[in-house]
């Protein structure tokens, strides 16, 4: 029997870095993997492969929307979904490699096959071939991820009715496609089609996209999205799904009450939310009991059995990979007898579109809700130098700061790379820094991140270049 330091269920970013980190503490660690391939949802039917479609449909559509022929580039561009396909299938395949060359440079037994626990201490895999290894371990971390929430009423065959890793491999581009959450997966998602050719309508339960964004640079980010074709039905649910072998059928009601309609697609991406993955891990071993939503509570990574620990999508706060990473860190540091922290309030999220979306910290929405007297700094790209000459003007940035000592509470932004430039106000906020702060620091001319200095100097009224 196999003796361990530390065995982690599951390959994702929570799990691949929490073992790079481990072994790097000199921790005698194991990580099982049952996919197949490390890199998890994300490296491998998640942020990855999404981004590398996200760039490829972002050059097609400026090769055959005008953006080229406006900068005097001349071309016939012609689709090779295939080869985009390929393109993205190698990107990941090097990737993954990539993370199990860190598992051996950091010594780290890499062992594929599905984990489950099995009392206090054991960590039993299971082989494609059926055949069963026991891992002995003095503490466990459970990394397993999450998977797409379905939704009810609606058959997910990846044929027609696709999740998220559906479509990141549709066979043909859509005549039309309609998207089931307005959701950072949806967007995406819905994004990657609407530019190869795609109609796109995007049904949502709510009143708003983007749930939890700061409802200002939502609203405005829709009314891009418009522009750019796509089309809205909000306030609306879908009560069934019906597919045949060349379209879906989907009555949608609204949900306020009133008369049900059809609308019909090529294809159906539901993309409604992700939920924790526990099946078959064995919880009941430990006497773990997630709560109703499938969530593993945490006491600083800890769970309610001593030994086992959780960290990423498959416990509280957003399903967000960096956040999976740090958490990961973090536990591997507790495990190892040293200091390890996360700081919940500076995590960034970003929705890779074109504006793309960026936010960290509190809303306004937060800030009046919990009666924080708070100052605005805006600065529009129509503005930014490099943003008009690169001809990207829509969107802005927006920063929040504390009334009476200017720190920094919050930044939400939707214009080009701002997922890029948000970092910039974390390391500030992780300092405790001041609107004021960003302000006077020299930022490069001609640059997009002079956006973020413009609206730190908006706070306390000095924007110089609107």
């Amino acid at each position: 029997m196999a003796q361990y330091d530390v065995v982690i269920i599951g390959g994702g970013p929570g799990g691949y870095n929490g073992a790079i980190r481990a072994g790097q503490l000199g921790l005698k660690t194991a990580i099982v993997e049952g996919r197949g391939k490390l890199g998890g949802t994300c490296l491998n039917v998640g942020c990855m492969p999404s981004k590398a479609l996200l760039h490829a449909s972002e050059l097609y559509e400026a090769a055959t929307g005008g953006e080229f022929a406006k900068l005097g580039i001349e071309v016939k561009p012609k689709l090779n979904l295939v080869q985009m396909m390929a393109q993205k299938a190698e990107s990941v395949e090097a990737l993954t490699k990539g993370v199990e060359f860190l598992m051996k440079k950091n010594k780290v037994d890499y062992i594929k096959g599905w984990g489950r626990i099995d009392g206090p201490g054991k960590v039993v895999v299971k082989a494609e071939d059926g055949s069963e290894t026991v891992l002995e371990t003095k503490n466990i971390v459970i990394a397993t991820g999450s998977e797409p929430t379905p939704l009810p009423g609606v058959t997910i065959d990846n044929k027609r009715v696709v999740d998220s890793t559906g479509a990141l491999s549709l066979p043909e581009v859509p005549k039309s496609l309609i998207v089931i959450g307005a959701g950072v997966i949806g967007l995406e998602l819905g994004s990657v089609w609407k530019r190869l050719g795609a109609e796109v309508t995007v049904v949502e339960f709510l009143d708003r996209i983007l749930p939890g964004t700061d409802t200002e640079v939502a609203n405005a980010f829709q009314k891009i999205l418009a522009k750019q074709g796509f089309k809205f039905k909000l306030g609306a649910k879908v009560t069934s799904a019906t597919a045949s072998a060349k379209q879906v059928e989907l009555t949608v009601e609204p949900v306020a009450g009133g008369a049900a309609e059809t609308l019909q697609a090529d294809y159906v991406l539901v993309a409604i939310g992700r939920r924790p993955f526990t099946e078959g891990l064995g919880l009941e071993s430990v006497g773990i009991v997630p709560d109703k939503r499938g969530v593993i509570a945490n006491d600083h990574f800890k769970t309610t059995a001593p030994g086992v620990w959780v960290v990423g999508d498959v416990t509280s706060g957003p399903m967000l990979a960096h956040k999976a990473e740090d958490e990961a860190v973090a536990c591997m540091e507790l495990i190892a007898g040293k200091a390890g922290h996360v700081n919940y309030g500076i995590i960034p999220g970003v929705i890779y579109t074109s504006p793309e979306v960026a936010t960290v910290g509190q809303t306004e929405d937060d800030l009046k809700a919990a009666g924080v007297a708070y100052k605005v700094g805006k600065f529009p790209f129509l503005a930014n130098s490099r943003a008009k000459i690169n001809h990207e003007t829509d969107g802005f940035v927006k920063v929040l700061a504390d009334a009476k000592t200017d720190r920094i509470l919050g930044a939400h932004a939707v214009g080009p790379n701002v997922g890029d430039m948000i970092a910039e106000i974390c390391v500030a906020m992780e300092f405790g820094g001041s609107s004021e702060d960003v302000a006077r620091t020299c930022h490069p001319h001609p640059t997009r991140s002079e956006a973020f200095r413009q609206a730190a100097m908006g706070v306390e009224g000095w924007t110089m270049q609107a």
